[in-house]
């Protein structure tokens, strides 16, 4: 394991701690030693940079720091760790993704200006491992994940089945509800099966919100504005992650408003035959697609980009 690949280990001992704050690791080395290990949670107040050159006291001076994110630049509830990474003596600073909050980016400008050399790596698991916080920075809305259970042949029901997909597909769809902020579906999804979407027998720390879009009556919390409208309010709400589980209708709709964040296809080896498929006349094109096995089905996770538009008018 790299340095760096520690840090972000470090970084994931923070999940489920860090409030409205990003993940964030931090390893200080010295001749491959490592003298300071640190990661970011928000009761702890100390930032991973500050943790781990406490570690490291006096022999920072002239080492390198390794930090998934850029250190932040600005007075919060602690100075900025660019500073305190400049005070420290660090001599080199890997850093894997820039920091996409306005109000404490800057720091590597700062380590720059005060000598200390950088490297930013643009590390795609490190922009990934916060991925739901960076887009609710920069964007001002959830992070979407769509979710469906598909057969071969691109189906959502399958005819005498009552589960498209199985056990651990559905196993890791619990855990996927239980590390969400918010899960939703569509309206038409609430009159046909009157869904719970809460996260069960996974040992959820806490239950997601529950919501429905549309118009209509639920048990679920029902948003019936404008989609972007309704993504903004709940970001305003500290809604970071929303799991989308609506059926084509409510699907269709978010990947043509660009709302889809990322695609999680569970794809069970039957072919249906018959039934709606699971996604309208939209295209897509997809990027960083991985196809892991789940018991008997396959999990497609991708991510759509910003140039999904209609197949026709």
């Amino acid at each position: 394991m790299s340095h760096f690949e520690r840090a972000l280990e470090l970084a994931e001992l923070g999940r489920g701690k860090v409030a409205d704050h990003p993940l964030v690791g931090a390893v200080v080395v010295r001749d491959a030693e490592v003298l300071g290990e640190g990661w970011y949670e928000y009761a702890n107040v100390e930032h991973a940079e500050s943790i781990a050159l406490a570690q490291a006291g006096e022999s920072a001076r002239g080492a390198t720091l390794y930090v998934t994110l850029e250190p932040c630049n600005h007075h919060g509830r602690t100075p900025p760790c660019s500073l305190t990474v400049i005070e420290a003596g660090i001599a080199r600073v890997v850093i894997g993704a820039r920091d996409p909050n306005a109000k404490a980016a800057g720091g590597i400008e700062t380590l720059l200006d005060a000598g200390v050399t950088v490297e930013l790596l643009d590390d795609r698991r490190a922009i990934v491992q916060n991925e739901a916080w960076r887009t609710w920075k920069s964007l001002g809305r959830p992070f979407v994940t769509h979710k469906v259970a598909v057969s071969l042949d691109g189906r959502v029901l399958v005819p005498g089945r009552r589960w498209v997909s199985g056990d651990e597909s559905r196993r890791r769809v619990h855990e996927l509800r239980a590390a969400s902020d918010a899960v939703a579906v569509g309206m038409g999804t609430v009159r046909a099966d009157n869904p719970r979407l809460d996260a069960r027998d996974v040992g959820a720390v806490r239950q997601p919100r529950r919501l429905a879009f549309g118009h209509g009556e639920s048990e679920l919390e029902v948003r019936s504005g404008p989609l972007e409208e309704e993504l903004r309010a709940l970001a305003a709400e500290g809604v970071q992650s929303l799991l989308l589980e609506g059926g084509p209708t409510l699907a269709t709709a978010f990947f043509r408003a660009g709302l889809v964040d990322k695609l999680l296809l569970f794809i069970a080896p039957v072919i249906s035959g018959a039934g709606p498929r699971w996604v309208g006349d939209v295209s897509l094109r997809l990027t960083d697609v991985t196809a892991t096995t789940i018991g008997e089905d396959v999990l497609v996770e991708a991510y759509p980009v910003a140039d999904v538009h209609r197949d026709r008018p």
